[in-house]
């Protein structure tokens, strides 16, 4: 006998997985030229050349040391040049004892909500989201409360989110820029989600704790800002991932931070140990620790990414697609030409192009293109996307 759940986790992937497993199945029939593959967020600008330098450099000077334990927490030095890194850029307040290193910030998450659920706990998400939210609250025990869309902007429907907090409610998960929207929630939305989550705090007596999961941060467009949330709501914990802004996700490097100011802070930051601990997620790559930790001021050339939305937005438009403009990450979540985006990704396929269904994002009616692909890719594919919306006319 087996775990039911386990063995439908590992047997079903998800359906963007399942795309790019499609998308290698019909590369190798048609040729990888002839499949506009959009379906998975994988960086597609290298990584900044210091990074492989600083990686060459280690091996070559620490042979014997650079791949050796690490404390469980990650190395003091390296966490001690996050923390001087946060503070440079955000005044953060951080110190390299509230930084827990991770493999990528899915282990953040993980660690974050098996730190804090307990029986009966429940995380509210805003839709659009990463449908691996749903896997990591309900692995640790926990319920997921999902709020729909405001889909005109992809800010957060505020009469929906009050209605939905409850003495049960142990935190709320927010992810700017967004995945798979693109949109940077605005100093004023943060704003008044902290006050509501303030009120909320007071009135049933515990903390409500706001999870930012960060992984796009550096990634945005024409002076967007995205707001460093601790100095807008004093019981935010941070999860972090350099798998986009330094183009490493193979690497898994990322963490978790909790400012002093949290409420019950230090018992906070134990318990993401010992969830860490318990999950088997310590001492994170040792190598990218380093790396990392020696490049963590720099990013890649997102440059790229912005011409390639500038291209896909404008272009869309004009075929008649209806897009909110992302300020951020790296992904355009246009609506479908059809009411069933299951069916329109379905069609989709047909013209070789490989988009994600909105449904699995907790937003129907939309699909997700991811266009961290090769810019000349997006151009040949435009042709595809007309005579996919000329199929509807």
């Amino acid at each position: 006998m087996v775990s039911e759940r386990m063995k439908g986790l590992g047997t079903a992937r998800s359906v963007i997985r399942e795309l790019f497993e499609y998308g290698k199945v019909r590369a190798a029939q048609v040729g990888p030229e002839n499949v506009f593959d959009f379906s998975i967020g994988n960086p597609s600008v290298p990584s900044p050349s210091a990074v492989n330098e600083t990686a060459i450099r280690l091996l070559q000077e620490q042979p014997d040391l650079i791949h050796a334990y690490t404390s469980a927490q990650g190395a003091q030095d390296a966490r001690e040049r996050f923390a001087a890194s946060l503070n440079r850029r955000f005044n953060a307040g951080c110190t390299a004892e509230r930084l827990y290193l991770t493999v990528g910030a899915a282990a953040s998450l993980c660690c974050v909500f098996n730190a804090l659920a307990c029986p009966g706990d429940e995380f509210v998400v805003f839709a659009p989201y990463f449908p691996e939210y749903k896997v990591f609250i309900e692995g640790a025990g926990a319920k997921m409360v999902l709020i729909p869309p405001e889909i005109e902007a992809f800010q957060i429907d505020f009469d929906a989110f009050e209605k939905s907090i409850t003495q049960h409610t142990k935190g709320v998960l927010v992810n700017s820029p967004n995945n798979p929207s693109g949109v940077v929630y605005s100093r004023s939305t943060l704003e008044r989600l902290a006050a509501i989550l303030t009120e909320k705090s007071k009135q049933f007596g515990h903390p409500i704790y706001l999870i930012s999961d960060e992984p796009y941060r550096e990634i945005v467009y024409a002076g967007v800002e995205v707001p460093w949330v601790p100095h807008i709501y004093r019981d935010t914990i941070v999860c972090y991932s350099f798998s986009k802004s330094l183009s490493l996700p193979g690497e898994r490097l990322g963490y978790v931070f909790v400012p002093q100011d949290v409420t019950d802070g230090d018992d906070v930051y134990a318990a993401v140990a010992g969830a860490g601990r318990s999950l088997g997620y310590v001492c994170a790559p040792s190598l990218f620790q380093q790396v990392t930790s020696m490049c963590c001021d720099m990013t890649a050339d997102i440059g790229v990414y912005e011409d390639n939305r500038n291209l896909l937005v404008s272009s869309l438009r004009e075929m008649g697609y209806h897009v909110v403009e992302p300020g951020g990450a790296f992904y355009l979540f246009p609506r479908t030409l059809e009411a069933d985006d299951v069916a329109f990704s379905e069609r989709a396929k047909k013209f070789d192009l490989l988009i994600v269904p909105g449904t699995g994002f907790g937003t129907p009616g939309h699909v997700r293109i991811s266009y961290c692909v090769q810019t000349d890719t997006i151009r040949r594919s435009l042709a595809k996307f007309q005579q996919l919306a000329d199929s509807y006319k």
